[in-house]
């Protein structure tokens, strides 16, 4: 008997989705908001990784909450969390687990038995990333984008859904080791962390130097992420929407037919190597999740545009001239965005509202 066809969903059943990611999405919004004071498009960036299945880089000097807004994240989320605090001396192993012999206490026989590192977790806050040595911050190449350890020669799958939020503190500190570009490529979103303002900074004094400090709560399970990560994944991109999509990062690398401005426009004068293929995909996933959540189940060039610096800036290889000029990659993604032009300007942002 031939197996019965996989249900599509009816359109009522999509706005039904829908409303309940939004739903979800306000009130993790919320719950975290409980604690982080301001930030509001940090909290955002960081829950769009969450629902695209990517992850994220936060980035800012310390003391501006970036772990708190992990941790918080972790406490509204019932999901396994560790915390791993980078270190020059932190060695591979200690991440992402080792073997040890081990003695069986009957028979006497040794053999070696792989004990797990807080890599098998769901969510994993990789603490000042960049105070690691590169030997070890590699440690989480293949957990980070196969989802996988390999330790052995044996392979180990991490449970799903799997999150690595690091944070990293700006590379003029000192102590601090540039990220290699491979694992830099391997974080959906990098955002970067500011300075709290005047009223955010008086309301941050009142909730942690009181005699109470606000706690979250769980909002959302394993099963209801992976659910929602379906829902984003099956909102339409059309073809002239992924086209933009893919002249942006076209538009990143110097030499190419694409690159912004022609032969003397930003991309050839300050970039030395461009983005790579899974830019488009940042691209696209963070422009799916800001469509649903501004109520539509199509993205729209408006949401591409939306998370360009998100999922472009750290993929950009300046040169020295950039250096020179104090050009920083967020000002190229400007120019980008500027001098890439949409191939249907005017195109209703509102249309097709589910």
């Amino acid at each position: 008997m031939a197996a019965n066809p996989a249900h599509e969903q009816t359109p009522s059943e999509v706005r039904a989705a829908c409303e309940k990611f939004r739903e979800d999405f306000e009130r993790l919004r919320a719950e975290v908001g409980k604690v982080i004071v301001g930030h509001n498009e940090v909290v955002e960036g960081v829950l769009s990784a969450l629902f695209a299945g990517g992850n994220v880089l936060l980035e800012g000097v310390p003391g501006l909450g970036k772990t708190l807004l992990v941790r918080t994240l972790a406490q509204t989320l019932d999901l396994p969390f560790n915390r791993v605090q980078f270190t020059p001396d932190l060695m591979p192993a200690d991440v992402i687990g080792t073997n040890i012999v081990t003695e069986h206490p009957d028979t006497g026989r040794r053999q070696f038995e792989f004990q797990r590192g807080p890599i098998f977790a769901q969510i994993v806050l990789a603490d000042e990333i960049n105070r690691a040595t590169p030997k070890t911050q590699s440690a989480l190449l293949e957990a980070m984008q196969e989802h996988a350890v390999t330790v052995g020669g044996v392979t180990y799958r991490l449970d799903e859904p799997f999150l690595v939020l690091a944070t990293q503190n700006p590379i003029e500190q000192e102590g601090t080791y540039p990220l290699p570009e491979a694992q830099l490529d391997r974080f959906l979103f990098k955002i970067v962390v500011g300075y709290s303002q005047l009223d955010d900074l008086i309301t941050i004094l009142d909730r942690t130097t009181g005699q109470q400090t606000p706690q979250p709560t769980k909002i959302m399970d394993g099963p209801r992420i992976l659910e929602a990560q379906r829902l984003v994944r099956g909102v339409v991109v059309a073809p002239h929407v992924k086209e933009y999509a893919a002249r942006l990062v076209l538009a990143t690398h110097p030499e190419g037919k694409h690159a912004a401005g022609g032969a003397t426009g930003p991309t050839n004068r300050y970039v030395r190597c461009g983005a790579s293929p899974r830019a488009a995909q940042a691209l696209l996933l963070g422009a799916k999740v800001r469509a649903v959540t501004d109520g539509r189940y199509h993205a729209a060039y408006a949401d591409v545009q939306h998370v360009a610096h998100m999922a472009l800036r750290h993929r950009l290889i300046l040169n020295f001239e950039a250096e020179a000029d104090r050009v920083s990659a967020d000002a190229i993604v400007d120019e980008i965005l500027k001098l890439t032009p949409t191939e249907q300007a005017g195109v209703p942002l509102a249309a097709g509202r589910v």
